[in-house]
């Protein structure tokens, strides 16, 4: 059964591409089908892809706005082995767009169920603000995937983003829910990081993943290279903490 899965925190900065990039890759490594869907102007999923963002012919922008069948701007050919829907700054005329459409918050969603029962996983990334993108991937989501640095802000942040999660399950998406709670950028040499992750499990219990993203070298590097860091560097910290999430996440699935 296909999961549909938002990556989404409004907060910018703490790891959302990172996470579903190499997700992504990691789920494809253990033989899952999986698609990712760009939904940030921004483009760095679709750069951290192995794709240009300055060459599309077409993006999830025609398909929001042109009405293109998303199976028609479908990359198959990343470097992550997964397939993608890319996107690029042209995506921020879409979000002008939709503003004034009626049924707005829809829009992905319909167009979604012509591919997502193709795959295991589809993984949004959204960009970092609760905007129309943002509503459009959570109303087409399962659930919300939420990476959070490890600092005391973050957590303030998170209060938002579940308010704004009760919000919409009781609006538009009855199904919506967290799907896991994911510390990122943990040095564990940093006692603010241990005291923050120490209360995001006493409050959360097990909403919160097993697994922490370390802050790694290898992360921050593998985009500009255009692969997710596993293609980059298997060997290293982060590649093989994004494996362990993967696991957590298809047994949770």
């Amino acid at each position: 059964m296909t999961k549909v899965i938002a990556i989404a925190n409004q907060k910018g900065g703490v790891g959302k591409t990172t996470t579903c990039v190499n997700l992504a890759a990691s789920l494809a490594a253990m033989q899952k089908k999986i698609l990712v869907l760009d939904c940030d102007p921004q483009g760095n999923a679709t750069m951290a892809s192995g794709v240009s963002k300055f060459d599309l012919s077409k993006s999830i922008t025609n398909v929001l706005i042109d009405g293109l069948n998303i199976k028609d701007a479908l990359v198959t050919e990343t470097e992550g082995s997964f397939h993608l829907i890319p996107a690029n700054e042209d995506l921020t005329a879409a979000e002008v767009n939709l503003l004034d459409k009626y049924g707005r918050e829809s829009f992905l969603k319909k167009a979604l169920e012509n591919i997502k029962y193709d795959y295991d996983f589809v993984l949004i990334d959204c960009p970092p603000s609760l905007n129309i993108l943002t509503v459009n991937a959570l109303c087409a989501s399962d659930s919300i995937l939420v990476p959070l640095q490890c600092e005391y802000f973050a957590l303030e942040g998170l209060t938002l983003l579940l308010q704004t999660v009760e919000q919409l399950a009781n609006a538009v998406n009855s199904k919506l829910k967290i799907e896991g709670i994911l510390r990122t950028m943990y040095d564990n040499r940093n006692r603010l990081s241990t005291d923050v992750s120490d209360e995001l499990k006493n409050n959360f219990g097990d909403l919160v993943y097993d697994t922490i993203i370390p802050r790694n070298v290898r992360l921050a590097e593998a985009p500009s290279y255009g692969k997710p860091a596993m293609y980059y560097d298997k060997s290293s910290v982060g590649s093989k903490a994004y494996l362990a999430l993967a696991a957590e996440v298809i047994e949770k699935a």
